[in-house]
């Protein structure tokens, strides 16, 4: 009986099938689109809240969630979805101003490293080390409580809390630019510090600036709400997310579940929204993230 010998095939096997799918930069774009209809909802509803929906109204109060009072009402009356729209949009604000200064302090030691030298670059190194040994909480607590507390010592208080981070990214960056071929051109043909840093430098850090900010956003958003809560922050009589979480943390042992739930639900999406939209934005404005 003759035996069968059996080779191995030569063909070169099928290259394998890639699925199709959405790129980085698809699904960076579609996170935008999501996060500016979110942030747009927030806004609109948050504007157009009506005075009777946040007063007293007793022959509501304690109503459960219905098609007339989504979140249900608290036990004023107060529509609480009204007031948590409110309650964003006034966190919002303190999180876009606070967030965008501390953009601009680390944005100024940035380039007070490109321009100084050695001495500044110490100089920033040593104030970054020592905010960020501090602890985060504790110092804003402080510094909201020295500078009055409400939403001036909210904001100052993020602001000169929030900024070593992104100085820490952007002194790097500054240092690798700085000894780049053109940079070190520009110097040798007599351009002064300043004109190399605001022509070479500061545009190169733009993207870095803007996806910091939008990472910052969130932080500023969630730390305004800690403080807020712990009844440091801004004021009880104003709509803020702290405060509808403090006041309805009094009221959940008699089964009003919803005064917390909702308020607190809509802070968690909004935060985990925008802290998405920052990394996804980095797909965006970085080639080589854009390719994955």
């Amino acid at each position: 009986m003759k035996a069968t010998v059996h080779y191995p095939s030569t063909a070169s096997p099928s290259p394998p099938v890639r699925r199709k799918g959405l790129s980085g930069r698809q699904r960076a774009v579609l996170t935008l689109l999501v996060s500016l209809l979110l942030i747009a909802g927030i806004v609109y509803f948050g504007l157009s809240a009506k005075p009777e929906q946040l007063s007293t109204d007793l022959m509501a109060r304690n109503e459960a969630p219905s098609l007339k009072h989504w979140f249900g009402t608290d036990w004023l009356g107060r529509d609480m979805f009204a007031r948590t729209m409110a309650g964003l949009l006034l966190s919002m604000k303190v999180g876009l101003i606070g967030s965008f200064s501390s953009v601009l302090i680390a944005a100024s030691l940035g380039l007070m490293v490109a321009v100084g030298g050695r001495p500044a670059d110490r100089m920033v190194t040593w104030l970054t080390d020592l905010f960020l040994s501090l602890p985060h909480m504790v110092t804003l607590i402080l510094i909201a409580f020295v500078c009055g507390g409400g939403l001036k010592g909210i904001v100052i208080g993020v602001a000169l809390t929030h900024w070593p981070n992104l100085t820490r990214v952007l002194r790097a960056e500054v240092m690798q630019l700085k000894s780049a071929e053109y940079v070190q051109i520009s110097r040798q043909m007599g351009k002064s510090g300043w004109w190399v840093a605001s022509r070479h430098i500061l545009p190169h850090l733009v993207p870095q600036l803007l996806v910091g900010w939008l990472i910052l956003f969130p932080h500023a958003i969630l730390h305004e709400a800690a403080i807020t809560f712990l009844g440091l922050g801004l004021s009880p009589h104003q709509p803020a997310i702290g405060v509808i979480l403090s006041e309805a943390m009094r009221y959940l042992t008699a089964g009003m579940w919803w005064l917390a739930f909702f308020p607190g639900l809509s802070l968690l999406v909004l935060v985990l929204t925008l802290d998405r939209l920052g990394h996804h934005l980095r797909s965006i404005v970085d080639p080589h993230e854009a390719q994955r």
